[in-house]
């Protein structure tokens, strides 16, 4: 299968990527990629498929390589490649790949590129031109550089966990590969400013992420607490050093809630207004912001018995009119149903050929001039092989034909 190759309005048309990537965070950034018109083949194998492909959910709950959401939802717009890279020649074939790219990613453990003779050095001497990006744990060099794993370990490494739950209990990870869903932040600016240097001289060039170091931009007021006032910060539930009442309210209906966050007393004032002034909120032990956090139990409590007679929604929408900050706690379904959401037309549906329809998450952001196009969704496990060889290495149908009966092709 073909894609509508009209991209030649978009932001990456003729950008030609050979994706190593998996799990999270590399899909994540090629799929920024592709969706603005560069050409992604990914490089897989049934021999030991993308963890992705193995995590559901699952479409209609039946297990299957190519029926996961999680995968899909980050892989639509590209081509997949299956090749067998135990085999010498399937890492002969890749570098014929590399006169074609212009950017070659992986996020592999530092080394596995090196040990297949694909090594930003082993590149370059191909095509002296080619950008490399690397994305692992802990980036290259140092004792540690080898060390493997997955978001919910970084997390833990960069001092997230640490930060998330209650004072009372043990750590409460923030949800999956947490860093995964923010690092393509930074990766999409240093690949754009590679080809932008491409584009002027002529050279590539090796990008080398460490994807603990780039999560430690998100706790920076926590590391300079430290280096400043000698506080480690730890967990305190849903509570903040700024703002009283600040957590998590309960609402009409199961497990529903709103999240309401006071830092003024403007907006104190306005949430005692909506409440109807109750006379506790004249009460000296809630006059004043640091009154409010020396009783913020007691606080809590009174404001939890107010927002349960509220739908959650109903609830966000009455404070934010008032100028109070809040927020409806959504469940996923909830998230379809959102009018913001919906106005800016963020889930976009495509047709799978195992799936059926599903959604995706549409690109957070809309360039007005070049905007992202949907054009297929994620692909079957080796569903290009033969489509990108011939297209784009000019191989004949001879050639492939051997390719696979030496197993190189899977």
């Amino acid at each position: 299968m073909a894609f509508d190759e009209k991209t030649q309005d978009q932001a990456f048309a003729g950008v030609k990527v050979l994706d190593f990537c998996w799990v999270a965070i590399g899909p994540m950034t090629t799929r920024y990629l592709a969706d603005h018109g560069a050409t992604v083949v990914r490089v897989e194998s049934k021999h030991r498929p993308g963890s992705l492909r193995r995590v559901g959910p699952y479409a209609e709950g039946e297990q299957g390589i190519n029926r996961s959401g999680y995968y899909a939802n980050y892989n639509s717009n590209k081509y997949s490649l299956s090749l067998n890279m135990v085999l010498p020649e399937a890492r002969d074939l890749v570098k014929r790949f590399v006169s074609w790219a212009d950017i070659i990613t992986e996020n592999f453990t530092p080394g596995t590129m090196e040990d297949w003779g694909l090594g930003y050095q082993d590149l370059r001497k191909i095509n002296p031109s080619i950008i490399m990006f690397s994305a692992s744990m802990l980036g290259r060099g140092g004792p540690r550089e080898r060390q493997p794993g997955f978001g919910p370990v970084l997390g833990s490494l960069a001092g997230f966990v640490n930060l998330t739950g209650w004072a009372d209990r043990s750590p409460v990870p923030p949800y999956g590969a947490y860093t995964d869903f923010f690092l393509p932040r930074f990766a999409i600016p240093s690949i754009v400013a590679a080809l932008d240097y491409k584009y002027r001289t002529g050279n590539g060039q090796h990008l080398d992420m460490s994807q603990l170091e780039a999560s430690m931009q998100f706790i920076i007021p926590s590391l300079l607490d430290y280096t400043v006032n000698s506080h480690i910060e730890t967990r305190d539930g849903n509570r903040s050093l700024s703002a009283a009442p600040y957590s998590v309210y309960p609402c009409k209906g199961k497990d529903r809630w709103c999240a309401i966050a006071v830092e003024t007393d403007q907006e104190w004032e306005s949430l005692c207004q909506i409440m109807g002034s109750p006379p506790w909120c004249k009460e000296d032990r809630f006059a004043t912001f640091l009154a409010r956090k020396d009783n913020e139990e007691a606080l809590n409590q009174h404001i939890a018995h107010w927002t349960s007679g509220f739908e959650s929604r109903e609830l966000m929408q009455l404070l934010q009119q008032a100028g109070v900050p809040s927020g409806e706690i959504e469940r996923p379904e909830d998230l379809f149903s959102d009018p913001q959401l919906n106005h800016r037309e963020h889930f976009v549906f495509l047709d799978h050929p195992e799936m059926g329809k599903h959604s995706i998450d549409g690109t957070e952001f809309q360039l007005s001039s070049t905007p992202a196009q949907y054009k297929s969704s994620a692909p079957l496990l080796g569903q290009h092989t033969e489509y990108a060889l011939k297209n784009f290495l000019n191989m004949s149908t001879a050639e492939i034909q051997e390719l696979m009966s030496t197993g190189v092709l899977e």
